[in-house]
């Protein structure tokens, strides 16, 4: 019997949807700052977004902390949490 591929449907959102054009490899780094203004440089850039540029940003770092569940390091889930606050910041929001 032929194994399985298994299919990374997040991956396939990520590159198809509606949602933004990222920098590659954005949610690798391990600075809140750097991934903050990388996702907020592509937000407003973009042309695949349906809504304004703090929401598609904010949207598609939950979506990859959300995706990447528990197989994302602590260390690295603090980054792009910390992550968050920085895109609030950078996008004049009251940072939480």
């Amino acid at each position: 019997m032929p194994k399985k591929k298994h299919k990374k449907w997040s991956r396939h959102v990520t590159e198809t949807s509606n949602a933004m054009d990222l920098e590659k490899d954005v949610f690798r780094s391990h600075d809140p700052e750097e991934i903050a203004r990388s996702l907020k440089h592509s937000a407003e850039t973009s042309d695949r977004r349906k809504s304004n540029p703090f929401r598609s940003a904010m949207s598609m770092l939950n979506f990859y902390i959300n995706r990447a569940g528990r197989n994302l390091p602590r260390k690295q889930r603090k980054v792009l949490e910390d992550a968050k606050g920085e895109l609030r910041r950078d996008f004049g929001r009251d940072p939480k």
